[in-house]
């Protein structure tokens, strides 16, 4: 007998091959591989005598299949399990029928009755109607575990999709994010979710929503991380950051989370550790950022930084985003500067911690006119630290800053892409070495990695750096005093950093201090050298 994950692999592979694959990566689908949905199935504990399942976005039914081979392994099995695959795509159904067959036989092997189903329809509509009117066509109006990988697509606030998620209270932007949202609702009481979905729902205003709406319904257990961004979906070569959430359905939040960590879904060197829930979700934080950590190195640069004293309004200052929409603005812009014009900064003329302008051989403009309407648009020059919003997927660091320092009277005013977030002072310039400061601290291996702990995309948003603790502002400046025509070497960059925060420490937080548990020093454990 052949085991249902295998021929569902088989279907997956041979849907691949069909010549509608650019169709379906349009529409945000991506066939879970074999190893992933084992994974995600192995996350799955409930047990019951009878069980219902929700496959939304079923595919080719690699994830029930993982779940039902899970289900019949176990000493304890349940009596009965009922099974239901959500798939809109009509092309998929011939591979997804043989795979619930074989989920069939493979029960009925082990003592196991299976009722399976499938519905040709798209599932946002299905779950709004069904919730919305109480009227349930499914067979049984809520489900014992749902386990899915949605797919990854945007959601326009005009599409019908939105309207109809809307009548449920739910906002959300992306359909992963509705998929998830909606199956949440479906489930009964104590039932489980166990979903793959992108990093990105982890930050960022877009998706404060969504986890408002997790942390209102359920109980999360574990997270999975991936070290590396092309393992999940590696046959499918999709590069993202991704996670494997499990959570329960109504009932309270535990004060721990299993957080696990590996480097591919077969790894079987995976970091475990129960962390705290109040280091996932800060009590404190308005937007609800969810930082998930795996390891002791991880914890202690997330103490490092949010031991530091300061908050930007602490700091007199405030970070924006360039307000030079570039194909809005195609009357003014000008590839070279030329009288009337002065500088448009793109993340382009960032090198090496500074912003080299003009650069005569970019693609991007070097110059805007400035007239009466364009004016509205620019910043009084001087020196700004500015960072940029959005970087590779392929780069190296996260959070890539650069200082801004004209020489005086040069020009009166600047222009900022909107590529580019800059710190001001109410709207204006910084102090030199306050600027120079704030870019040497950005560029640190301390505040990458405690940036990627809740950024879970390549998008650096200014909330997220308003989110930040920074050191004081006479720790900035004996920082900016470092800077030359171009940053440190990392390491040196890095130590220079730590020697910083570390005096700031001994200023501001004894070792007593509640916010500062650890004491000084902490950094150099994050850096890997034990104390």
């Amino acid at each position: 007998m052949s085991d249902p994950l295998v021929i569902a692999d088989i279907s997956r592979q041979s849907l691949k091959n069909k010549p509608d694959q650019e169709r379906r990566a349009s529409l945000g689908q991506f066939f879970t591989p074999p190893v992933t949905a084992r994974l995600m199935a192995s996350m799955s504990t409930l047990s019951r005598e009878s069980i219902r399942l929700l496959d939304a976005g079923a595919g080719a039914g690699a994830l029930t299949a993982a779940w039902v081979a899970q289900i019949c392994s176990r000493p304890q099995r349940p009596k009965e399990i009922s099974l239901l695959a959500v798939e809109i795509d009509e092309s998929f159904h011939d591979e997804l029928k043989r795979t619930l067959k074989a989920c069939e036989r493979s029960c009925m092997a082990v003592g196991i009755y299976c009722h399976w189903k499938i519905e040709l329809e798209d599932f946002i509509t299905m779950a709004v109607h069904s919730i919305d009117s109480d009227l349930f066509r499914i067979e049984s109006s809520r489900f014992d575990v749902a386990i899915l990988n949605p797919p990854y697509k945007k959601l326009r606030s005009d599409s019908v999709s939105r309207g109809l998620l809307h009548r449920l209270g739910i906002e959300t932007s992306n359909l992963y994010t509705a998929f998830v949202s909606l199956a949440l609702l479906l489930l009964d009481s104590g039932g489980e979710l166990i979903a793959i979905t992108p990093r990105s729902f982890c930050n960022g205003p877009y998706f404060r929503p969504f986890r408002r709406h997790l942390l209102r319904h359920a109980s999360i257990t574990h997270v999975h991380l991936f070290d590396t961004r092309n393992q999940a979906f590696r046959d499918d070569k999709v590069l993202q950051e991704n996670v494997i959430l499990r959570a329960v359905k109504g009932v309270p939040q535990q004060p721990h989370v299993l957080i696990s960590q590996s480097r591919s879904p077969d790894d079987p060197l995976a970091i475990k550790n129960y962390v705290r829930f109040d280091r996932v979700l800060k009590k404190d934080d308005p937007q609800s950022f969810f930082h998930l950590v795996a390891d002791d190195n991880g914890h202690v640069v997330a103490q490092t930084v949010e031991s530091l004293p300061c908050k930007l309004p602490d700091l007199e200052l405030t970070v924006s985003t360039g307000r030079i929409v570039d194909f809005r603005a195609k009357q003014w812009l000008r590839m070279q500067p030329s009288e009337g014009t002065v500088p448009l900064i793109y993340p382009a003329h960032f090198e090496n911690g500074v912003v080299l302008w003009p650069k005569p051989h970019i693609r991007k403009p070097n110059a805007i006119l400035l007239d009466e309407r364009s004016a509205a648009y620019m910043v009084p020059a001087g020196p700004y630290a500015l960072v940029r919003r959005f970087s590779s997927k392929e780069e190296r660091r996260r959070v890539v800053a650069a200082v801004f320092d004209p020489s005086p009277s040069s020009f009166s005013v600047v222009g900022f892409e909107n590529h580019v977030n800059y710190f001001h002072r109410d709207g204006n310039p910084l102090d030199r070495l306050l600027a120079r400061g704030l870019v040497i601290f950005l560029n640190s291996t301390l505040v990458d990695t405690y940036f990627r702990q809740f950024n879970g995309h390549t998008q650096v948003n200014a909330q997220d750096l308003r989110a930040l603790r920074y050191p004081d502002r006479n720790a900035l400046i004996a920082l900016g005093r470092c800077l030359g025509d171009v940053l440190p070497e990392q390491d040196a960059l890095d130590t220079l950093v730590e020697e910083i925060i570390t005096q700031n420490e001994s200023q501001h937080s004894p070792a007593t201090d509640s916010r500062n548990p650890a004491g000084p020093g902490r950094l150099r454990v994050a850096q890997g050298t034990a104390e």
